[in-house]
């Protein structure tokens, strides 16, 4: 089958850890990732960007399947089941909200913490980030979302190491969110997230 620019987005997620690792403020760029999916999802689109413009989804399925990175193992079925996804997704999202919350916080004065806190433990000091161009804020909001990106990222490579390489996509926070808007707006599940990751990301 011939391949089309939708088979290269691999590439932009590669490009975007890359920029952060450079420039912390590069991670504001993440928002894209973040956003555009809810939108398809809202606009009817469903799970079409899990299913055909994932990045890490692609980069995953390279590197598992491609690359034999993976032990192609099937995903336990607790992954799969509604109260794991949706209580990974409220953890998920509790954690995206102390991040926004420690934004605020720096934006009425305290000061900024350098460092990008991965897997919502491990602070990795960034002192080498000049980000004095902008708001003590803004640099703070990309400090903490480029920590849940690399968290994320990270969670998904060993998945991809232990299970099958798009193993991340059966209990992804996006693919849950947007699933959930599809159930909201059609009261039903056209896009099954298990079948969706079967079709689409291979995890199943």
């Amino acid at each position: 089958m011939k391949k089309t620019w939708r088979d290269y987005l691999w590439i932009a997620e590669l490009t975007y850890v890359s920029l952060g690792l450079f420039n912390i403020l590069f991670a504001w760029l993440g928002m894209v990732f973040f956003v555009t999916p809810l939108l398809i999802a809202i606009f009817g689109g469903g799970k079409t960007y899990c299913n055909h413009f994932c990045g890490r989804g692609q980069l995953l399925g390279l590197l598992g399947g491609r690359l034999r990175l993976s032990r192609n193992a099937t995903p336990p079925r607790f992954l799969r089941s509604a109260w794991f996804r949706y209580g990974f997704l409220t953890f998920f999202m509790t954690m995206f909200g102390l991040m926004i919350f420690s934004t605020y916080k720096v934006f009425t004065g305290l000061p900024l913490e350098q460092a990008v806190t991965l897997l919502w433990t491990f602070k990795l000091p960034w002192t080498w980030a000049e980000v004095g161009a902008v708001a003590p804020w803004m640099a703070q909001f990309a400090f903490g979302f480029f920590g849940v990106m690399l968290t994320s990222s990270t969670l998904g490579l060993i998945t991809m190491v232990l299970l099958k390489p798009r193993s991340w996509c059966v209990y992804c926070p996006m693919g849950t969110m947007t699933q959930g808007i599809c159930k909201l707006k059609h009261g039903r599940d056209p896009g099954n997230h298990e079948r969706g990751c079967e079709k689409g990301c291979g995890a199943a």
